[in-house]
């Protein structure tokens, strides 16, 4: 990456469920994002940009690993073979951030602990934070803004030893039973999903309100994207509209706010941020920066539990189980469904990645290791 390299500090948010059609500046009219909505128009905002899987562990690993989903289980979740990627934190890690996992919940869930304390990270979750700091939880874990006051705190903590940060934060407000503290919002508690999207959205507000007071915000890089959307289901096997979600970089001091309509997936978080900081490094990410010229044609990889996609802004090729190659064509509107074969260059492309990915995971080739001396440090070029 060219420039000086920089050690901004980073709060990177994985909302839980939250689709991009929720937005009223996409065209809701309920008026349940209000801050999101502002927040758009100063951020680095992705119009076009998409979740790889339907589950948290698939949102989770393509953001940390910047890998398409590999066929079966998410290495999230391969208990055993879950550790020691070569993942965003373990990148930052080495040029002397301070990587944490904050979760709302209790990280055995999804294995989300091993797999984050395996990859470079220290975890901050339900467990480990006091009962007194704790002002409301469901079966999920603390309400969002308890989890963003954990977030103020290690932040404040870390300002206080001059040690830059990736606070990674995973919310559970916005899932099933839709329950969160009364008097935040004008939609009753526990009434479905519309109040739990106005009370993600409240939070978000009120903890870059409180940020905005600190000695560390004009510094640091705020980071909001979804897991996954709230609904993947539809007629077709991988309807790839229903997998749209939203992601904003903001950062007012640091990044100019503007909007881009470049396509692009979770995959490609982690090698954007790390060219916001203008930093050198090797990995086995499969995403790019997309804030770079890049001669390779644009693609979302996208998946279930069955079929594995890559859509190229207009067409979607799906690989199925027993060797089914299929393609839709104009796959956001008409979708025109199609047999195929693997010389189709889509097909081939969609081959490509997924094989690359699941011969690279079983051949132990993404493990991570440490940067050279000189590469990617502070200062040097």
């Amino acid at each position: 990456n060219p420039g000086a390299p920089r050690k901004p500090n980073i709060v990177l948010v994985t909302i839980e469920s939250f689709s991009a059609k929720y937005m009223g500046s996409n065209g809701d009219t309920r008026n349940l994002t209000p801050n999101l909505d502002a927040l758009r128009k100063q951020s680095l905002y992705f119009n076009n940009f998409y979740a790889t899987g339907t589950r948290t562990d698939r949102g989770l690993e393509a953001i940390t690993l910047a890998i398409p989903p590999t066929p079966g289980r998410s290495i999230v979740k391969r208990v055993g073979r879950e550790s020691g990627f070569a993942s965003l934190g373990q990148q930052l890690n080495a040029v002397g951030y301070d990587s944490v996992f904050v979760y709302g919940g209790r990280g055995y869930f999804d294995n989300m602990n091993a797999f984050f304390s395996g990859n470079g990270y220290r975890i901050v979750d339900q467990s480990s934070v006091e009962e007194s700091e704790i002002h409301f939880k469901n079966a999920w874990g603390m309400a969002d803004e308890d989890l963003y006051n954990q977030t103020l705190k290690l932040a404040d903590a870390d300002y206080a030893k001059q040690q830059p940060f990736l606070l990674q934060l995973m919310t559970t407000s916005n899932h099933r039973p839709y329950t969160y503290p009364d008097n935040r919002i004008d939609i009753k508690s526990g009434n479905g999903r519309d109040g739990a999207v106005k009370y993600t959205d409240y939070a978000i507000g009120r903890f870059l309100d409180q940020a905005r007071q600190k000695p560390w915000f004009d510094n640091t890089i705020f980071i909001f994207v979804a897991d996954h959307t709230a609904g993947s289901a539809g007629k077709e096997d991988l309807p790839i509209a229903n997998y749209q979600i939203p992601l904003f970089i903001y950062a007012p001091k640091l990044i100019e706010a503007r909007e881009t309509a470049q396509l692009a997936s979770q995959i490609d978080l982690a090698p954007t941020l790390l060219g916001l900081l203008n930093l050198d490094y090797e990995s086995t990410f499969f995403g790019r920066n997309l804030l770079q010229d890049n001669p390779l044609p644009p693609r979302v990889v996208v998946g279930n539990y069955q079929h594995l996609g890559l859509f190229d802004g207009k067409d979607l090729a799906i690989l199925s189980p027993r060797q089914g190659l299929r393609r839709h064509d104009e796959a956001l509107s008409e979708s025109r469904e199609s047999r195929s074969s693997a010389d189709d260059p889509l097909i081939t492309r969609a081959i490509s990645y997924y094989q690359t990915a699941s011969y690279g995971f079983k051949q132990q080739l993404l493990g991570w290791k440490a940067p050279k001396e000189g590469v990617g440090q502070v200062g040097e070029r």
